[in-house]
């Protein structure tokens, strides 16, 4: 076994260097997972570039699978060499919310990336407890995918759907367009995805999307009334994080209709008295939605395995961009700077 590892260091915002660090000892009840891929979540950018971890120098990366190569003290049961994903969140198990259950809104939590080192690093430390194996024909890629799937699934199942219900989802990158598919397979009859990039609509429509909207060409709320007959969708998902495309989604749902918001806009979101006026008047249900739902008995997690197994639930077309970690500095200024069109960025420590 090597004693060192390539690993991208954050060492403040905008700092973040690829060097050669000790490789970690599991602990009890770790494991030492060798990474095969890893995700850039859109959290990871401004995490990285702008307001940084929560200590200093962190290895970020949350969204990654690998394989198992040490199991340390106290842990029996993982085969070496199993290829899992892994849960970043770790939670207290004692809070009110740990114990029933909804981990995602635990008050002491630990996470991986940010609280303590993640998996932009050829080898990284987890609990045996977040593993989940691969299922057979799920590679590397998708099994880094299975957080982002798993928001979506958590963020769709709170719209309620019903057999033939149609519903928009406002923002489609990754977990976007993870819940296009989740729709679909909840009974939606038609989808509707809405974007201002036309790329990740053209990706969009390849995974299935009925409909695309671009919101810099066109109306999203008149177009979706236009498909509607004037009633709007009956369930509508935001995940742009977008001041203007959360009072859409209100204006382009239909009376008892619901919508659960998951971007993250980082603003304030002035109503304008038409859609307050909606949400009254059409007694919208409007809910909130956090992270995804791991408790035991076939979690989101779980379920987002499932149906990646299965081939009905689809991602590796989103990948963009395949890197090592020696392009990591250059590939988060592009991100940031929105020089050049990406998706899902994925990056392979071995390489």
């Amino acid at each position: 076994m090597k004693k060192t590892m390539k690993a991208a260091n954050l060492y403040a915002p905008g700092d973040i260097r690829t060097e050669e660090v000790p490789v970690p000892e599991p602990g009890e009840g770790q494991v030492l997972l060798k990474v095969k891929a890893c995700g850039v979540c859109g959290s990871d950018i401004s995490r990285v570039m702008e307001t940084g971890t929560y200590r200093f120098p962190t290895i970020p990366g949350h969204e990654f699978a690998g394989e198992v190569v040490e199991l340390g003290p106290g842990v029996d049961g993982v085969p070496l060499g199993q290829r899992v994903t892994v849960i970043p969140l770790m939670p207290c198990e004692i809070c009110d919310f740990c114990r029933i259950g909804q981990y995602q809104l635990c008050e002491n939590y630990n996470y991986l990336g940010s609280r303590t080192d993640g998996a932009f690093a050829e080898y990284v430390v987890a609990p045996a407890a977040n593993l989940l194996p691969l299922p057979e024909g799920v590679s590397f890629e998708m099994g880094a995918m299975t957080d982002p799937a798993s928001v979506a699934l958590h963020a769709v199942k709170k719209l309620g759907i019903q057999p033939g219900d149609r519903v928009a989802v406002f923002g489609v990158g990754p977990i976007g367009t993870f819940a296009l598919q989740w729709a679909k397979l909840l009974g939606a009859r038609e989808t509707i995805a809405i974007d201002i990039f036309p790329e990740k609509l053209a990706v969009a429509a390849q995974l299935g999307a009925d409909h695309c909207i671009n919101g810099r060409e066109e109306d999203p709320v008149e177009r979706i009334l236009e498909l509607t007959g004037g009633k709007g969708v009956e369930r509508a998902v935001e995940f742009a994080g977008h001041k203007i495309t959360q009072e859409q989604s209100i204006l382009a749902t239909a009376k008892l209709g619901s919508i659960v918001w998951g971007g993250i806009s980082h603003s304030d979101l002035p109503l304008r008295e038409k859609a307050v006026d909606g949400i009254l008047r059409k007694e919208l249900t409007l809910v909130g939605s956090w992270n995804s739902s791991f408790a035991p008995f076939f979690s989101d997690w779980e379920r987002s395995l499932l149906f990646m197994g299965l081939g009905r639930l689809k991602g590796e077309e989103l990948i963009t961009h395949r890197l090592s970690l020696d392009e990591i500095q250059d590939a988060f200024k592009m991100m940031q700077g929105r020089k050049e069109y990406f998706n899902k960025v994925m990056f392979f420590p071995e390489r």
